[in-house]
């Protein structure tokens, strides 16, 4: 019996030897990718040597006073009341310890800060449950390049595998339709906001952490070393769908960048919006089916059915089927019963909510067959 638990345990111990490689990664930060993350890796890593060496000391200290002073080996009990030398000491080891720790660390923190002359700067808006995104003029170089481009970020995991109907994919929860794109070797800072609630952009291989707060304008910067794709998370819990917005940041070279957002523009030029124009019902149900899988999907589902107790379903809905003017103040400046059903008038423009009204009025079992014009929108904003 005794060889074979040795037996047993020198396997356990080789595999674990062999594989610590590969396990590095899932118990340490994520390999730094820019200089901020690589200042915080080699903070966290100081730190927790200094902990250790601690650790060390401390309970070894006492582990030996234990043993050795043990009353069984004849020790008594000291009785003392003050002792100057070694109370100037335990203050004195700590003060310096703390020192130690503090400067480099209060360097990283005011690097982090510094986010004065960037090249390009992104404006990042956290909603439930996407990420709004907005690239404003940058300098330099990249001037002109992406000023203008924007786009939504939603999560692209299939409904599947969330539903554990199929395998998990590689970047389960950390893919997006959207990806934020940005080019290497330029620091790119970030903007930060919320529509609706505290929403956190974070980033791990780029050592940006961010909370994203309605109403207030706060910031973090970037600049990557080398291409890839780095994916993150919102950090901060938002709500029912919190863990289903990440973040994808793809680092291509400042060639490939202009090539990408001529490409964008030319996109939105040709999917831009006419809000004077009459639609017709097929065009506004086309064009809502998208804006629905795409802002609506996620609470009430695709068929329509909501999620019981807590999004109610829209097939078969009074607000739905009712009075155009009552749907139109829902989807356009929420719900005050239910916090969930955020405002998306400053989210979707005229003709993307006059599409989407269009979509859920006419979609499965719902067929009101009338349509709110973007012009009728427009109207109501006022």
């Amino acid at each position: 019996m005794l060889r074979q638990w040795t037996a047993r345990a020198a396997g356990v111990l080789a595999t674990a030897f062999a594989s610590s490689a590969a396990l590095a990664n899932q118990y340490n930060l994520q390999p730094p990718q820019t200089e901020i993350a690589r200042q915080i890796y080699a903070l966290h890593t100081d730190i927790m040597w200094i902990i250790v060496g601690i650790f060390v000391v401390v309970f070894g200290t006492m582990t030996y006073a234990i043993i050795k002073h043990r009353k069984s080996a004849g020790h008594k009990a000291e009785l003392f009341h003050e002792n100057t030398t070694v109370e100037i000491v335990w203050t004195i080891i700590p003060f310096l310890i703390l020192i130690g720790i503090a400067y480099p660390a209060t360097k990283t923190v005011i690097a982090m800060k510094d986010t004065s002359a960037p090249d390009l700067t992104i404006k990042a808006t956290g909603y439930q449950w996407k990420w709004g995104y907005d690239y404003l003029k940058g300098e330099g170089d990249l001037k002109d390049v992406a000023d203008g481009v924007s786009f939504f970020s939603t999560l692209s995991t299939p409904l599947a595998q969330r539903e554990n109907r199929e395998p998990k994919g590689e970047h389960y929860l950390l893919e997006v339709d959207n990806p934020v794109v940005v080019p290497v070797g330029k620091r790119v800072r970030i903007l930060l906001t919320a529509g609706d609630v505290i929403h956190a952009w974070w980033v791990p291989a780029l050592g940006v952490k961010q909370d994203a707060i309605p109403g207030f304008i706060r910031d973090s910067w970037f600049k990557i070393d080398k291409e890839g794709t780095y994916r993150g998370q919102c950090a901060e819990l938002c709500g029912k769908e919190h863990g289903f917005m990440p973040i994808v940041v793809n680092a291509v070279s400042p060639e490939k960048f202009a090539s990408w957002a001529a490409e964008q523009k030319k996109q939105i030029a040709a999917a831009a919006d006419d809000p004077n124009k009459t639609y017709t019902l097929d065009e506004l149900r086309a064009r809502g089916e998208k804006v629905y899988a795409q802002h609506c999907v996620a609470c009430h589902q695709p068929n329509g059915q909501g999620v019981p107790n807590t999004f109610p379903a829209l097939d078969g809905s009074a607000i739905v089927k009712g009075p155009k003017a009552a749907h139109m103040d829902m989807v356009m400046n929420g719900s005050k019963k239910n916090p969930a059903m955020v405002a998306f008038s400053k989210q979707l423009n005229d003709v993307e909510i006059a599409a989407v009204i269009a979509f859920e009025r006419n979609a499965w079992s719902n067929k009101v067959a009338d349509v709110a014009q973007p012009a009728e929108i427009k109207a109501a904003r006022k």
